[in-house]
């Protein structure tokens, strides 16, 4: 069975490049819009028979890049694709997971809704927010970690000296512990509530952070907020002024840059798996996800097991 590569407009980029590592071309598409703001899709290279992997990152704007999704899958499964997978970098939607307050919708559910009734036959993300996201899909899901990537670069950037893995929430400790044990590093955790899409109150740090030089890590980065508080009260807690933050998805919303930006950030870590500011104005160093996907889809292709890339707590 061929594989076929199908890009979505969400990241062209990193789809070309894991064409390349693949050594196949692409599938040629034509998005287009309607006058009245409607996504029209074809796919101009014919798929019948074939493994189709669908590339596409929902990030900004999260609503268009989904319903891409949602019609490139279609239009594959309506050209006589044997199997359509859903390859996505970054999903968006994924943080709203759970109901914090009355009358809210979860979103996260409707999404993977959606997503497996458009043709969808298997879903690889990388580095969703949340490991329920699993749960919420009616087809198979496999969670695709940057994570050894990550640790990667930033050994090949060199640790700083007395440095400690820092969680800038609860919801990230996890991940800081996996951080931790594979580089033997200390842990500590920023306590925070969130006031706004955009504004975080710390409440304070549990760990020893005086005198040391502090590696943020999260899953994303997206206004800045969380990572801004937390680098503020890690300085006031006798902390280094020089902050290493690492991420794997860079979204960079809104104000983000200017928030981020400071004598307190050293460097910054985060993948490809969105586009990132061509000429950002923050020591920013990016990893490649491409390689990642490529072995992702060829193993998937082959029908072999994804040991190895697959993120497990």
């Amino acid at each position: 069975m061929d594989v076929c590569l199908v890009p979505g407009s969400g990241n062209v980029p990193l789809a070309e490049a894991v064409a390349a590592s693949l050594g196949v071309a692409l599938v040629h598409t034509e998005v287009t819009k309607f006058p009245d703001g409607e996504q029209h899709v074809r796919l101009r290279d014919p798929v019948r028979g074939a493994d189709v992997f669908v590339v596409q990152s929902t990030g900004p704007p999260v609503d268009t890049h989904l319903v891409e999704l949602l019609l490139l899958a279609d239009a594959a499964q309506r050209a006589g694709a044997e199997r359509v997978t859903a390859v996505i970098p970054y999903f968006g939607y994924a943080r709203q997971d759970r109901r914090a307050h009355g009358r809210e919708a979860l979103a996260a559910r409707l999404a993977a809704d959606v997503i497996a009734v458009s043709g969808v036959d298997r879903v690889a993300a990388v580095d969703v927010h949340t490991r329920t996201m699993e749960g919420f899909f009616s087809v198979p899901f496999d969670h695709i970690s940057a994570v050894p990537l990550l640790l990667g670069e930033v050994l090949h950037l060199g640790l700083p000296p007395d440095a400690v893995i820092v969680s800038p929430d609860l919801g990230a400790v996890k991940l800081a512990e996996r951080f931790a044990k594979e580089l033997d590093l200390p842990v500590a955790v920023v306590r925070k509530s969130r006031l706004s899409g955009a504004e975080v109150a710390v409440t304070g740090v549990t760990g020893n952070v005086r005198g040391r030089a502090p590696i943020i890590v999260d899953d994303m980065i997206s206004t800045g907020g969380t990572i801004r508080a937390a680098a503020e009260a890690l300085l006031s807690a006798g902390a280094r002024d020089t902050v290493t933050v690492v991420a794997t998805h860079g979204l960079f919303a809104g104000d983000a840059l200017e928030r981020l930006r400071g004598n307190w950030l050293d460097r910054m870590i985060v993948t490809d798996s969105v586009p990132q500011p061509a000429a950002a104005s923050l020591p920013l160093h990016v990893v490649s996800i491409a390689p990642l996907l490529a072995d992702a889809i060829g193993r998937l292709e082959r029908r072999e097991a994804l040991a190895g890339l697959i993120w497990f707590e």
